[in-house]
């Protein structure tokens, strides 16, 4: 039989003892002693999630999230929305009554709470597939960002304590977001509702109670009712896409004076165009082009990837109406994370950029290489390409 090697013992008790320390928080927040020695014994620490700092080993990045490698075209597949569209008409009937209660209660569309669902799991097919509490615990543990999960794993300590769910049911993704529409513990304390009134809040088996309590981290995060989510845009020809950040907000009815035109000929009202939008260009000058709303910046604080909000906001929309984006997205292709870095790294060093260095082409890396493409005399496009990074690399 294999032995164990002392320092794997040793780092299990360590991890162990970690664990024990925490019943003071725990019993603060209001777990029982009970549910404690029940759901931390035997606990184990998961080495093998992303985001953690082992001590002699790199650092495990993030497990590449689909929102930052694919391409627009790759992420937004039209058959994947065209099927969650369709079966999200056919939920909008199902639960019309809660939604209604949605709409009235909280001002968010029907459709925009049955597309972050959607998109979190399928609609609640897919099936998450790690322990919520042993993932929060690891995090808290040796994970980068350890008193945010140190929060964390107290509260999904209290939701087992409280008994709304299950351990076994209490599954999640690597980062420790569970039910059906991706709630970390803290978020399920802070935005839960029970809207089928059976006195718990119940994201994991409950639709109205996971739809009403995404709606409710809507409201908490600034959603105003009414209020689009985006405008798909036609681009005047000498648009500068640099100015394609959240910072660079106008009235829509003075983005429209400039060149953008709405497309297949929509016509905005004068509240519209009184509205304040950013000018989004997920692909720089090639593919559609968006004029985004507060209530866009809101669905983005649910996951931070314009390419999520994109999907969910797009969704929400054809449930609907049928149509596609008016503009395909043209066939660009991604360079890898470490090139893109590459790139955020040159583009920091000479003062164009100051945001994080991820490997992630977001708005600021975008506008900063439109920037640097200016500066260099090249093609403006905002968009990480091989001609680009081979200016950078000759410039060295």
């Amino acid at each position: 039989m294999a032995t164990i090697s002392s320092s794997a013992r040793a780092a299990d008790a360590a991890f162990t003892q970690f664990v024990t320390s925490l019943w003071p928080e725990a019993q603060a927040a209001g777990v029982s002693r009970e549910a404690f020695e029940r759901e931390t014994r035997g606990l184990e620490p998961d080495y093998k999630l992303p985001d953690l700092i082992l001590p002699g080993r790199p650092k495990t990045g993030a497990a590449a999230q689909a929102e930052f490698v694919q391409v627009p075209a790759d992420y937004i597949k039209d058959a994947s929305i065209a099927r969650l569209a369709g079966e999200g008409q056919k939920l909008l009937q199902k639960y019309r009554p809660a939604l209604n209660e949605i709409e009235k209660k909280f001002g968010v569309p029907a459709t925009v709470v049955l597309a972050i669902w959607g998109r979190e799991t399928d609609y609640g097919r897919y099936k998450l597939p790690y322990d919520t509490l042993r993932v929060v615990a690891t995090q808290a543990y040796v994970g980068r960002r350890k008193d945010q999960f140190r929060t964390e794993f107290i509260l999904a300590l209290k939701i087992l304590s409280d008994g709304v769910v299950s351990r076994k049911e209490m599954t999640s993704s690597w980062a420790g977001a569970t039910g059906y529409t991706q709630f970390l513990p803290s978020e399920y304390y802070k935005h839960g509702v029970d809207l089928d009134g059976d006195g718990k809040i119940d994201i994991w088996h409950s639709v109205p109670d996971a739809l009403a309590s995404a709606a409710q981290q809507l409201v908490n995060k600034g959603w105003q009712p009414g209020l689009r989510w985006a405008y798909e845009v036609k681009a005047p020809a000498n648009v500068d896409c640099t100015t394609g950040v959240p910072e660079v907000t106008k009235p829509i009815g003075e983005w429209l004076r400039a060149g953008f035109v709405p497309v297949r000929g929509q016509k905005l009202s004068a509240a519209e165009q009184a509205q304040q939008a950013s000018l989004l260009q997920p692909e720089g000058i090639y593919g559609p082009a968006f004029l985004t709303t507060t209530n866009y910046f809101v669905i983005k604080e649910y996951n931070f990837s314009d390419l999520y909000v994109l999907f969910v906001g797009h969704l929400s929309d054809r449930m609907t109406s049928p149509l596609p984006f008016a503009t395909p997205w043209s066939a660009s292709s991604q360079l890898r994370s470490a090139d893109v870095e590459a790139m955020q790294k040159h583009l920091t060093r000479i003062g164009l950029y100051k945001d994080k260095l991820d490997g992630k082409a977001g708005m600021q890396t975008r506008a900063a290489l439109g920037a640097y493409q200016k500066s260099a005399g090249l093609k403006v496009d905002c968009w990480p390409s091989d001609a680009v990074l081979r200016a950078m690399s000759a410039a060295r």
